[in-house]
């Protein structure tokens, strides 16, 4: 079997290893990456779905890591405006909770703090008069409105390796590294595909192991390595029930334990409820909500609201395991969501563990990375990521409403919803999916929902999406919309006819 050579080899396909590989493509490196399952699987695709500064840290003290996610919330609204945008959050006031001037005084902060210039500041709110107050109950008479960022976060790791891809990485799923070694000042990597069984192997001068909650577990497997540093896991867990307010706007509630749920507005007409932050001990494959995460969110929304969840509501639920950094903080939602690296040197080899990181702070973390082992490539490129569009972005301005029109001006034979969800999902590479097609026929096959096989086929030659569940759940959220008939046919069809694939 030959060896093929690189410069860097990537372990782990989130948003950390995907921004990684992205990073150190650019710079005109040879790399690679590989992922023991889908792309953003794991914690990746099970976040809360937002861009943002981490308006809560600002009690613990994380003023350096607040500001510095601020100042990247405005680097990535410019980077991919198609799968990044505003939202404002109504903040009701609870007296018995924390004292107004205290949270006002945390959103002057948050709206100073990272030179905002894009999003509008905070505003106070009349609940009684105001119509963002009008599911609310009563009680509550006081409220804030402030702004922070959407993100479509499966989507968004998708695009980092897309571009990686681009600029010449190479990109392997569903292939963990079965073994890595050092030998002879460089690493002797084995990667094996799940489902093929095709073996390759690599030499690479400089390793990093970007697994995430399975950082520590990747440490183990690699032979020679060792680390002072660890993780906490924290379990993260969200659902999803049908919208129940009007207009686009979303909800930040404190709960009496002193923790903020976010009741996003979410895929138009549904809202995503969360997150929990509890310890974890378990694999983080088996993560699950379990029904006291479910009553906690359910009795946060519910002492707020005139309408009451119930669990018969609930359409969807998923759960996460956060890699945070292991400060030694006993409380979960105190435990830092800044980011370390740890770089092994052992042998002449670099390997370069992180510990940490939040999906809002990726790209400068793979930035900084790339600082941290410049000494091994001292011919590579400079920064760059900061002022490049990822694919689908490049529109002029990160004007995604004008982009829009001109949607609507190359295909007016598709319906509005359609040209939207193309449009932000994917942006100006909607043109590609689409090619000549001149009407809803030249899209081929409809599975439901806005799911045809156009799009089926750019995801299976183009972002690696080898199941069926990879396209409808992670790529997309058409498994949202479709019916239990239409997810059923569609997974049918899918393995008949990409059965070589998967």
């Amino acid at each position: 079997m030959s060896t093929q050579e690189l410069d860097l080899f990537v372990i782990g396909g989130g948003i950390n290893g995907a921004g990684f590989a992205r990073d150190a493509a650019g710079r005109g490196l040879k790399v690679a990456l590989c992922e023991k399952d889908d792309l953003a699987e794991g914690t990746s695709s099970r976040s809360g779905k937002l861009v943002h500064g981490g308006l809560r840290y600002l009690e613990y003290y994380e003023f350096r890591l607040v500001r510095e996610a601020l100042i990247e919330r405005e680097v990535l609204m410019n980077a991919a405006p198609h799968i990044i945008w505003p939202l404002r959050f109504v903040l009701p006031h609870s007296p018995q909770d924390r004292p107004a001037w205290l949270v006002r005084l945390g959103l002057f902060l948050y709206d100073h703090l990272g030179g905002r210039k894009k999003l509008p500041g905070t505003r106070t709110l009349d609940l009684r008069r105001d119509p963002e107050g009008a599911p609310l109950l009563d009680k509550y008479t006081r409220g804030f409105e402030y702004s922070d960022c959407w993100v479509d976060d499966a989507r968004l790791v998708t695009l980092n390796a897309l571009d990686a891809a681009q600029r010449g990485a190479i990109v392997m799923t569903r292939s963990p590294a079965v073994s890595a070694r050092r030998e002879d000042g460089r690493w002797r990597i084995t990667t094996q595909n799940r489902l093929t069984g095709e073996t390759r192997e690599f030499a690479a001068r400089c390793l990093v192991n970007a697994a995430g909650p399975w950082v520590t577990d990747v440490l183990t497997r690699v032979a020679g390595a060792n680390s002072s540093r660890n993780v906490r896991l924290v379990k993260g867990s969200h659902i999803i029930v049908p919208k129940f307010w009007e207009g686009p706007h979303s909800y930040l509630v404190q709960n009496t334990d002193k923790r903020v749920i976010f009741i996003n507005t979410y895929e138009g007409d549904k809202a995503l409820i969360g997150t929990t932050d509890i310890a974890y001990e378990g694999r983080a494959e088996d993560v699950a909500i379990d029904d006291g995460e479910i009553s906690y969110l359910l009795d946060c929304v519910n002492r707020y609201f005139k309408e009451k969840l119930r669990r018969e509501d609930i359409l969807e639920t998923f759960s996460g395991v956060r890699p945070l950094f292991d400060d030694g903080n006993g409380n979960p939602s105190a435990v830092t969501r800044d980011y370390t690296f740890d770089l092994d040197e052992t042998g002449g080899a670099p390997l370069l563990n992180i510990f940490g990181g939040k999906i809002t702070t990726f790209r400068e973390l793979a930035e900084r990375g790339m600082h941290e082992i410049r000494h091994v490539f001292p011919k590579m490129g400079a920064d760059w990521t900061e002022a490049a569009a990822l694919p689908g972005g490049d529109m002029p301005g990160a004007d995604f409403d004008s982009f829009r029109e001109t949607l609507k001006a190359e295909f007016p034979w598709m319906s509005r919803e359609l040209r939207e969800y193309y449009g932000r999902r994917y942006g100006t590479l909607t043109r590609r999916i689409v090619g000549a097609a001149s009407g809803l026929e030249g899209l081929g096959r409809y599975f439901g929902a806005h799911l045809y096989e156009a799009e089926v086929t750019w995801l299976v030659e183009n972002e690696w999406a080898v199941t069926a569940e990879d396209i409808i759940w992670r790529r997309t959220k058409h498994r949202l919309d479709m019916t239990e008939a239409e997810i059923a046919a569609f997974t049918e069809w899918f393995d008949t006819a990409h059965a070589v694939a998967a």
